[in-house]
């Protein structure tokens, strides 16, 4: 028990364009050495180029993104009696929202293409269409832990 009251996690202040909370840890994900222009404009100009493609408005895009990234299973290894067995878990939504921005953010570094703006766009549109190594990255996720469904008794 702690002696002081409990922890409240800190939320970002909406975004300055849409005012969406989702999008302002987003840009904090995307952002490098504290500059914050340069992640806002990256992030800000890929959704531009998100409308330009889909013809749909990219916050939609970008949320649709996020909701097929997100995992709902992962494994975490479990020390049993000397043996580990890798033990499927369910992931809390922070967790979730965590792992399905870096899973995107991975993914676009990866891509090949002319700015980060483009490959975040690309990226981004491949998700919400359910494609692209993010959504892989999460049924890779998935698959392992329906694999070791039978070691669920150990989970603690």
């Amino acid at each position: 028990m702690p002696r002081r009251g409990r922890f409240v996690k800190p939320t970002p202040a909406p975004d300055a364009k849409y005012g969406n909370r989702t999008l302002a840890k987003f840009i904090n994900k995307v952002m490098l050495s504290g500059k914050r222009s340069t992640a806002e404009a990256i992030v800000y100009h890929s959704l531009d180029l998100v409308e330009g493609q889909t013809k749909r408005n990219a916050l939609e895009v970008f949320e649709q993104a996020m909701r097929n990234a997100m995992p709902v299973l992962e494994v975490k290894p479990r020390r049993v009696g000397g043996a580990t067995y890798q033990v499927p878990v369910e992931i809390k939504g922070d967790r979730r929202m965590a792992l399905a921005m870096r899973w995107l953010l991975q993914s676009a570094k990866a891509r090949s293409g002319r700015s980060m703006a483009e490959k975040l766009a690309a990226e981004l549109v491949d998700a919400a269409h359910g494609v692209g190594n993010t959504i892989k990255r999460r049924e890779d996720t998935h698959r392992m832990a329906e694999a070791n469904k039978a070691f669920a008794h150990y989970r603690w």
